[in-house]
């Protein structure tokens, strides 16, 4: 019960993420960089105005903190964070772009294979154990891959590129666990608008005039960045990552339910054969976790 609130904030934070597309596809005749550059831009402005107002003395420590670090330390975590910066922005000029442009299904799929794509980058670069039926959940994982691909090499392309970006921004933050995690991603946001801002002149469209866009936009901004983003790291801080992942397909779920029932894209036996066996394989990787959670359940 002691951790119930941060499986709570998981649960809400990806159940919002699952329903990305009801707020971006109204947006779809826009061009996915224009929806990017004001999405970062506004969660830049808004994040900083909070960083500014309300937590000078929270910037102040991390300052302090930063300073006391080593040389080689305080040049690894510049380097670790801009590094951040850069696979978020990638993961969301991605997501936008298969969104509109793809198709609804490939962006559920790729937080399918997400937690995969984590597992493996975690045991090579953080060195983490995998126990036999994990590294069975990778194979059958890779087998579902293999399917999908065939059945559209296009759209698992798509999923990967999503899948890994945002697998490799979550194994990028294992080191930040010391500074405030509001901060930390307000960095993260407004360095990715620094990044941004010099293609903004010549790869923007024109300045958008429908009072929809911005509407839309903001509720991007808000409701599906900082929001679910600062639940995740929340989340983060109190239960184990294997849990977060475990509770992250709730995503994909509820993307594929609104791909088939509100978009009406078409899905063959191969692809769903193929979607089975990566979801097999998610709950054969957690299977522990789940396990566990019973058993406390019935004790």
């Amino acid at each position: 019960m002691n951790n119930l609130k941060y499986y709570l904030a998981a649960i809400l934070a990806f159940s919002i993420w699952g329903t990305f597309s009801l707020v971006l596809k109204p947006l779809h005749s826009y061009p996915s960089l224009d929806i990017l550059f004001y999405r970062v831009f506004s969660c830049a402005i808004i994040m900083t105005v909070v960083s500014v107002a309300f937590k000078r003395e929270k910037i102040k420590n991390n300052v302090i903190f930063f300073k006391s670090l080593p040389k080689k330390s305080r040049r690894e975590m510049i380097v670790l964070n801009v590094g951040s910066s850069i696979l978020l922005t990638a993961n969301w000029f991605s997501f936008i772009y298969v969104m509109n442009h793809v198709s609804v299904r490939a962006t559920s799929v790729a937080y399918l294979v997400c937690p995969i794509i984590t597992t493996i980058l975690a045991y090579f670069l953080l060195r983490d154990k995998l126990s036999k039926m994990q590294w069975l959940s990778v194979f059958l994982s890779c087998i579902g891959c293999v399917f999908l691909s065939y059945a559209n090499m296009i759209d698992m392309f798509y999923s990967s590129l999503i899948g890994f970006t945002y697998a490799a921004y979550l194994i990028s933050q294992n080191k930040n666990t010391k500074f405030d995690k509001f901060l930390v991603l307000n960095f993260h946001i407004l360095l990715s608008a620094f990044i941004l801002i010099p293609f903004f002149p010549a790869f923007s469209g024109p300045i958008p005039t429908d009072f929809k866009f911005y509407f839309y936009v903001e509720i991007i901004a808000v409701l599906y960045t900082i929001v679910p983003l600062l639940l995740n790291l929340f989340a983060l801080s109190g239960i184990a990552s294997s849990k977060v992942g475990m509770i992250l397909n709730i995503n994909p779920i509820i993307a594929f339910v609104l791909a088939g029932v509100v978009y009406h894209e078409p899905l063959g036996i191969l692809q769903i054969f193929s979607y089975a066996l990566i979801f097999l394989a998610v709950i054969v990787f957690n299977g522990n976790q789940i396990f566990k959670i019973k058993d406390s359940n019935v004790n």
